[in-house]
């Protein structure tokens, strides 16, 4: 359900995964370092589709300000590693 004026997770998830498949992914695949930096409700629906988490579960996900969270994608683009990296 979407805040007053806001966006739900789902609607988040639709704006946001286009973005990444189009902008994002290619680059991560030809081998570029990409940073992304987002609010957390879109950085909850990329981490709900690299994670394979389920709405539910990402929705209660705490995302501390400030801590990147570095990721490594497979050549079929699955996630290979997650690191959180922490001070």
């Amino acid at each position: 359900m979407a805040p007053p004026g806001g966006e739900s997770l789902r609607d988040t998830v639709a704006r946001v995964l286009p973005f990444f498949v189009q902008s994002i992914l290619p680059r991560v695949m030809r081998g570029e370092r990409t940073v992304v930096v987002a609010h957390g409700n879109s950085l909850r629906a990329l981490i709900m589709v690299l994670d394979r988490l389920t709405p539910e579960s990402v929705s209660s996900l705490e995302l501390p300000t400030g801590i990147p969270v570095l990721y490594r994608l497979r050549e079929d683009t699955g996630v290979g590693l997650k690191e959180i990296i922490a001070a």
